[in-house]
């Protein structure tokens, strides 16, 4: 199923205003929430998105797009606005359209599953002459979610919660709509790894944690709202570069297993920036003692433990509020210290496998003090990185070495939408061209899997980078064996990347 989301507006046009709010941030939150559920959740599913960031795209473009990419299904997403009054969620079909229509059956289905869960008034199911609908060859739906012009819609329309909730109502009523399968859920494989050196007295243990702030109120503002929700939870603050962070603490596992599980009911509550850290623990007693107990106030265990294996983890930045993937590299696992995020000890064995840390909000904000006007793709980073298991902040990096942070000062140019010089070999040849921002990240990441690893290109995604098949597949494990590889000579290719990612890590 091929689906093609288009946030209303952005760029230059900020679409409606009030309450402090405009339309063209809120459109783009809800549907980058949207695109993540699905390709989360759902199995044979592609998404296209009119814009990924506050970008300008014409009516035409939006639907032309569609069309070209010959989609099943086109979700337009909007805010309303009318006088204060007005309140409530409504859709629209294109008024050319019967009842009996797939768009009027698809509007129907998915009307009804965003009510469930958007907390606003039923103004109903309409049809329109809008452009997007009149224009596109595939079903279509555009959405209003709520009126930005009212106090109370716009106190649910601005809350990141909702936001999510009422993505996931899309995606229901879409997968309803369409009988999509929801991926398996399968727990994280246990790994038979034994450490070098072992540390007596110590265990790892797996703490969610919903929510990671910089001010001591916000996270107790938090805490507050999981109190109402018969969620316990605690403060623990943290020196993270220098920065003391607050945490909301919700509880700690002693399998990654059991954190995952509490981790998705977190997020299923409505609470989409939890996320685990892994973090070791001293035991009480480790050995069983043959002497007389001590006059102590707690008796020892008469339990013998093991150290614990390393498991892998869900790789998280501690000072973000994002996720990442499995971590192959146990030398850059989280610990409960202050170098809690990734120490790059030994180049050489830093891994191009591994989890996420930084979120896109991050990279995003790193990249824009250099140059104001760089596109914002650390969502793609993200999600591609999560979904190949490569690191994406650090391919991120590498985009930001290869274009000169976004400015494009050498033959590859922007509108080629070409972020690593894929094909790019030197003088005037400018390298691969791709159709949109998404598809350029995708190719980089792609790029990269072939390097990392001899195994077959998981199929959630069509192969889009026109070089894979070129590669040594598997012949660049780490980022300093992309010296020589993917830059010729290249000699510290690889250690300028991960330079440019330690500033990264650092810069917040």
């Amino acid at each position: 199923m091929k689906l093609f989301l288009d946030p209303g507006h952005g760029g230059e046009d900020p679409g409606a205003h009030g309450n402090g709010l405009d339309e063209k941030d809120l459109t783009l939150a809800i549907a980058l929430k949207i695109r993540n559920i699905i390709l989360n959740d759902y199995e044979n599913v592609q998404v296209k998105m009119s814009r990924t960031s506050d970008t300008t795209r014409s009516l035409a473009q939006r639907s032309k797009a569609a069309n070209a990419w010959n989609a099943d299904f086109f979700l337009a997403i909007h805010i309303n606005s009318a006088d204060s009054s007005a309140q409530g969620y409504e859709d629209f079909i294109y008024n050319g359209l019967s009842d009996s229509s797939k768009a009027a059956k698809y509007q129907k289905i998915i009307h009804a599953e965003v009510i469930k869960v958007s907390q606003l008034k039923d103004r109903g199911q309409k049809k329109a002459n809008f452009h997007v609908l009149r224009e596109t060859n595939m079903p279509s739906l555009l959405t209003e979610n709520g009126f930005i012009s009212n106090k109370h819609d716009a106190a649910l329309i601005k809350d990141a919660s909702w936001q999510q909730k009422v993505a996931q109502g899309h995606v229901n009523g879409i997968a309803k709509a369409f009988g999509l399968k929801r991926k398996e859920t399968k727990e994280t494989p246990k790994t038979s790894t034994t450490p070098k050196t072992t540390t007596s007295g110590t265990k790892t243990v797996y703490t969610v944690y919903v929510g990671s702030y910089k001010s001591k109120e916000n996270a107790q503002d938090r805490a507050g709202e999981l109190k109402k929700k018969s969620i316990k939870s605690s403060i623990v603050s943290t020196k993270i570069s220098g920065a003391t962070w607050y945490r909301v603490k919700e509880a700690t596992y002693t399998t990654n297993a059991k954190a995952e599980k509490r981790l998705k009911e977190i997020e299923k509550a409505g609470y989409d920036d939890a996320f685990i850290i892994t973090e070791k623990t001293n035991t009480t007693v480790t050995k069983t003692e043959t002497k007389k107990p001590t006059s102590s106030t707690s008796k020892p265990s008469t339990t013998t433990s093991k150290p614990t294996t390393p498991k892998p983890t869900t790789g998280t930045n501690p000072n973000t509020n994002t996720k990442g993937s499995t971590n192959t590299s146990p030398s850059t696992t989280p610990t409960n210290n202050t170098n809690e995020i990734p120490i790059i000890a030994d180049p050489v064995q830093f891994t191009v496998l591994g989890p996420t840390f930084l979120s896109p909000e991050q990279m995003n904000q790193f990249v824009k003090k250099v140059n104001p006007k760089a596109p914002e793709l650390g969502e793609f980073y993200q999600t591609f990185g999560k979904y190949y298991g490569i690191r994406g902040d650090v391919a991120f990096a590498q985009a930001i070495h290869e274009t000169d942070y976004f400015r494009f000062t050498g033959v590859v140019q922007p509108e080629q939408n070409n972020y690593a010089g894929i094909g790019a070999t030197g003088g005037e040849i400018r390298g691969a061209r791709f159709d949109n921002e998404e598809e350029g990240v995708l190719a980089q990441l792609q790029h990269l899997y072939a390097y990392a690893t001899t195994k077959p290109l998981p199929s959630q995604y069509p192969l889009v980078d026109p070089r894979f098949h070129l590669v040594d597949r598997g012949s660049a494990p780490t980022w300093t064996a992309l010296n020589g590889k993917w830059a010729v000579p290249g000699t510290t290719y690889g250690q300028s990347i991960l330079s440019l990612y330690q500033k990264m890590i650092h810069s917040g």
